[in-house]
């Protein structure tokens, strides 16, 4: 039977080399979130390991369920979870003990929760000028020492990337990127999802939107709309196509939800197959998007872990 891990990834902030600029009061902000506070709670933990790519040390939780002690010969597959802007570490606990609750009433398969360590706002992409490796240090670097710390099912197939607001954009173009390392992508209140980078929030805030591309593109929107997971889900559409689990979620009231709608649109000519959707009454809020789910959300891990057919289009 297949166990799954999940991991939950956040944001990672750069680190900048000795030729540098003399670093801002936001880089030493960023710089210092490489090693989160640490966490209380039941079967939690923090370790760390070297990042080659930071040029420090890097921070990272995991739950374990009581299966992980009970059960020495048992693997575990992985789910990852990707948090949104502003870092996910207070969500951490609640989120442990949301998979932690489930698991020990049976609604899903026991699995092990990685939450990786991250920046607010790098929008899950090495940024463009090399400071923030951000991708490089989720994918290259902590999957790889999760397999090897971990008894894990270090396949695809038992591996899924799940992730909210922020995090749903990041699980969207890691998860369609990286095919052969994701057998599952879970898109929750994804965003920004859209290929112009003018979702709600940036409509709003248009010095959020400078600031975003400034920072993480270098200020080349051409650059974001290369690394989007519009384009991503083009450019991979065979690779993924009838091979990955994919879903989508939002709220009626989530102003992410008219752009997630889009995506899932865009998805359809390339028949990428993928469930889209929408909980009555439920705005921008983790908790309540997955108590609406209910049910059909328990059923979603169940099938990427024991079934083989990805879910139908719906």
């Amino acid at each position: 039977m297949l166990v799954p891990i999940i991991l939950t990834a956040m944001l990672i902030p750069g680190c900048r080399s000795a030729e540098a600029a003399p670093e801002t009061a936001s880089e030493s902000r960023h710089q210092l979130q490489w090693i989160t506070p640490i966490l209380r709670a039941p079967r939690l933990e923090q370790h760390t390991f070297p990042s080659a790519a930071a040029k420090t040390n890097v921070s990272f939780f995991i739950w374990t369920p009581q299966q992980y002690e009970t059960e020495r010969s048992r693997q575990f597959p992985v789910l990852y979870w990707l948090h949104g802007t502003g870092g996910g570490v207070p969500e951490v606990a609640k989120l442990a003990a949301h998979f932690g609750s489930a698991i020990r009433a049976g609604k899903t398969p026991p699995m092990l929760v990685v939450f990786a360590n991250g920046l607010a706002d790098n929008m899950w992409c090495d940024s463009k000028d090399g400071r923030v490796p951000m991708e490089t240090v989720v994918v290259r670097e902590l999957v790889p020492r999760i397999d090897s710390a971990f008894r894990t099912l270090a396949r695809r197939e038992g591996q899924l990337i799940e992730g909210f607001s922020m995090g749903g954009y990041g699980a969207a173009r890691l998860g369609f990127k990286y095919h052969d390392l994701f057998g599952a992508v879970s898109i929750l209140a994804g965003g920004p999802l859209d290929p112009e980078l003018l979702g709600p929030r940036t409509a709003a805030r248009p010095e959020e939107r400078e600031r975003i591309l400034r920072e993480v593109f270098g200020g080349d929107l051409e650059d974001f709309k290369a690394q989007s997971p519009w384009a991503l889900a083009e450019q991979n559409a065979a690779a993924v196509r009838g091979r990955t689990h994919v879903r989508m979620a939002t709220g009626s009231r989530d102003l992410t939800q008219q752009l997630n709608r889009r995506f899932s649109d865009h998805l359809k000519p390339l028949a990428i197959p993928h469930s889209f959707t929408v909980v009555p009454g439920v705005g921008h809020d983790t908790p309540a998007l997955f108590e609406g789910l209910g049910e059909a959300n328990w059923a979603f891990y169940r099938s990427v872990f024991n079934d083989k057919s990805p879910p139908a289009d719906h």
